[in-house]
């Protein structure tokens, strides 16, 4: 019983790996490309940019620190394969304000074009149990980690789909997959995200848009060395179970699934999901068809 089980299980398994390119977006030319990176100045975004880069894009890197962020520019202007590309550093707290980060959206496809990647990588981190968490940080985080993901891509949303192109990234965290102990104010902000993402998704299909999630294990980023001093015995143990990687290694990774592979967020859900982006589009051409209809008329 248990190999017919397990037949079946890898039957099914390769039947979705066969499927799967059939709905999986055409590879995407970073090369001339507008790619914004929130939280560029430092980390994993900045090492994202750097890649983008190597691939001939324009970067406009978003952080709050401007020096950091003038910093990060040099780093990034020295991974430049011709001498057309370009380097814009933004510094706005994208949780802070959404007409403020709206504006400096704005400033961005002003001056490079209009933006064919985000890659929502701004973010926050703070280990503690529960009951020792301040209660303004449970706040915080959501501010930092969900919202300062919202209001960049409801930014350039609009434009994405004006255009029928885009790819958006959301950086969560692996502790975003797996609760954690001592991550009950950070692993929900990052849990957020998947939720925000995979229907983003399915509204944005579509349109040629694609939604990616990037679950990054423990890198050796300013951000981790910080969290590290606050970590209970028990997080650290946990986290200890597993090496630490570097930003460069995630970067490439990362930059790879959301130009080639993308696809779908949960392999398992894949009729479900292929059977819903149809009830999506259906409506899509009916609301498209009734309102030259009333142009016409």
């Amino acid at each position: 019983m248990l190999l017919v089980i397990a037949a079946f299980i890898v039957a099914f398994v390769l039947l979705l790996y066969m499927i799967s390119p059939l709905i999986s977006p055409k590879p995407f030319k970073l090369n001339g490309a507008h790619v914004v990176v929130t939280g560029g100045s430092s980390g994993i975004g900045k090492s994202i940019a750097m890649e983008c880069y190597r691939q001939g894009a324009f970067i406009t890197l978003v952080a709050r620190d401007e020096t950091k962020l003038v910093l990060a520019k040099k780093e990034v202007e020295k991974c430049a394969i011709n001498d057309k590309q370009v380097v814009l550093c933004i510094s706005v707290d994208v949780s802070s304000d959404y007409g403020q980060v709206e504006s400096v959206i704005k400033q961005a496809q002003e001056k490079l074009g209009p933006v064919d990647m985000l890659v929502n990588c701004a973010g926050t981190s703070i280990a503690g149990k529960f009951e020792e968490v301040d209660m303004d940080r449970f706040k915080k985080m959501m501010e930092v980690n969900f919202l300062g993901s919202v209001y960049p891509t409801r930014a350039v949303i609009t434009t994405m789909k004006e255009r029928r192109m885009g790819r958006i990234m959301f950086v969560s965290s692996q502790a975003g997959q797996i609760g954690l102990f001592g991550y009950t104010a950070y692993s929900p902000s990052k849990f957020a995200l998947r939720g925000l993402a995979e229907s983003l998704q399915m509204e944005m299909k579509p349109y040629n848009i694609y939604v990616t999630v990037a679950y990054p294990p423990d890198t050796d980023t300013p951000g981790f060395v910080e969290e590290n001093k606050t970590k209970p015995l028990e997080t650290r143990l946990i986290s200890e179970t597993a090496a630490v990687c570097q930003p460069d290694q995630v970067a490439k990774i990362f930059v790879k699934d959301t130009i080639v592979t993308m696809g779908l967020f949960r392999t398992i859900a894949l009729f479900y999901l292929c059977s819903f982006d149809s009830i999506v589009r259906r409506c899509m051409i009916q609301r498209e068809r009734a309102k030259a209809a009333d142009k016409r008329e």
